[in-house]
C-alpha cells in the first residue's frame, strides 16, 4: 500500500471521539494522581523525576505500556489517561482534530548520540534514496515521526510525490524490527534507542540514512496535557512539567553509568516482569533544549510535510497556538531546539 494511503488510515484513526474526560484522583495529602502509560523494559522522565523525588504535588498511577505516540496521546486527550506523548507531528495532527491539549514539555529528541536509522541487511542492494521506490519500510506507527523523517529524505533528494508514493510503509512494533530486517520481510527498518544499538552490536546490518543526518539535534516530540486539567489544577501541572524537565537536565549532566545504575534500579523496583539487558546502549538524553523547553521550531520543522500529508496546508501552521511553557520552571525564554 503506498504511504499516502496508510497515511490516510492513520488520520482516520485520530479523530477525536466524544467523551468527557475523567476527573485525577486527589489523595488525602493533596497530592493528585497521574495515570499514565509507560514503556516496557524502559524508564520515562515522568517515572525516573518520581524516583528521584522532584514531583511534591502529583503521583503516578502506570496502567498499561503504549503502543505508540499516537495513541498516547490520543488517550490523553480522551481522559483515559492524563499525560501522553508524541511526536511533534502526531501532536499538530490531534490538535487541528480538535483535541483540547496543548503541549508542555519535550520528552525526546536526537542528537549525535541518540537518534533514529534507517537499516538495511549488510548485502542489500539498496544505498540510494531512489532505491527505495517499490520497497517496504518498517516504522512503529503512521503518521508520526518515521514517516516525516523518510518523507523529508526522499523529498530533499528529489523523489516527486508520485516515486515516494510506491515506498511501502510497513507498521511493526519496535521490539520486532530487528528480525523482520534480518528475515528479509521488510528492506528496510527504523530503529532508535537500545534496539538500535543492541541490533548494530550483533552485526550484519547496514545504516542508509538517519535523522540526525538531516537535521542536526533536534527536538522530537512533547507531553501534552488536557486543558481543563491544566486550568483545574496548575499547581498539578506545574510540578510535573518542572519535575520532567529536571529529569531532563538530570539525564543530561549525571554520568552515564549512574543513569543506567538508576534506570534498572528503577525498573527491578516496579516488578513488571522485564528486562533490563538493553538498558547498557543508553546513550543520552538527546533532547536538546533547556529543560525539555518548547518552540515553535519544534512544529516549523515539519512544515513541509505536514503540507504535503494534508494536515497543515502551508502557510497555516500557528506552532504558538500548539504548547505552552508557563509550566516549565526550567524553561528559558522560548526555548531552544
Amino acid at each position: 500500500m503506498p504511504v499516502s494511503a496508510l497515511l490516510a488510515l492513520s488520520l482516520t484513526g485520530c479523530a477525536i471521539g466524544a467523551g468527557t474526560a475523567a476527573e485525577p484522583q486527589k489523595a488525602a495529602d493533596g497530592r493528585v494522581t497521574l495515570r499514565y502509560q509507560g514503556s516496557a523494559n524502559a524508564v520515562t522522565l515522568p517515572e525516573l523525576a518520581e524516583d528521584l523525588g522532584y514531583f511534591k504535588h502529583v503521583r503516578l498511577k502506570w496502567v498499561g505500556n503504549t503502543i505508540n505516540g499516537p495513541q498516547d496521546i490520543q488517550s490523553a486527550a480522551t481522559g483515559q489517561t492524563d499525560f501522553g506523548g508524541a511526536f511533534s507531528g502526531a501532536v499538530v495532527k490531534l490538535i487541528r482534530a480538535g483535541a483540547p491539549v496543548k503541549a508542555v514539555v519535550n520528552y525526546y529528541g536526537e542528537d549525535a548520540k541518540t537518534f533514529n536509522g534507517f537499516y538495511v541487511k549488510a548485502g542489500s542492494p539498496i544505498r540510494t534514496p531512489r532505491d527505495l521506490i517499490g520497497k517496504k519500510i518498517a516504522v512503529n506507527t503512521l503518521g508520526a515521526h518515521s514517516e516525516a523523517v523518510i518523507d523529508t529524505y526522499l523529498t530533499r533528494n528529489g523523489l516527486t510525490k508520485a516515486e515516494i508514493d510506491k515506498v511501502q510503509l510497513v507498521v511493526l512494533p519496535p521490539n520486532d524490527t530487528e528480525q523482520a530486517i534480518r528475515r528479509g520481510q521488510v528492506d528496510v527498518g527504523s530503529l532508535g534507542g537500545v534496539l538500535q544499538d543492541r541490533a548494530v552490536a550483533a552485526g550484519g546490518l547496514r545504516s542508509l540514512f538517519n535523522d540526525y543526518q538531516l537535521f542536526g539535534s533536534f527536538n522530537g516530540g512533547q507531553y501534552v496535557l488536557r486543558n481543563d486539567f491544566a486550568a483545574k489544577n496548575p499547581e498539578a501541572a506545574q510540578d510535573f512539567v518542572t519535575g520532567v524537565a529536571k529529569a531532563v537536565e538530570w539525564e543530561r549532566t549525571t554520568p552515564r553509568a549512574q543513569v543506567i545504575q538508576r534506570f534498572t534500579k528503577i525498573i527491578n523496583e516496579r516488578k513488571r516482569n522485564e528486562s533490563t539487558a538493553s538498558l547498557k546502549y543508553w546513550k543520552s538524553v538527546g533532547i536538546p533544549s533547556q529543560g525539555g523547553a518548547v518552540s515553535d521550531a519544534d512544529y516549523t520543522r515539519w512544515t513541509d510535510w505536514l503540507d504535503s500529508s494534508g494536515i497543515v496546508p502551508k502557510g497555516e501552521l500557528d506552532p504558538k497556538s500548539l504548547y505552552t511553557n508557563e509550566f516549565n520552571g526550567l524553561a528559558k525564554a522560548g526555548g531552544q531546539s
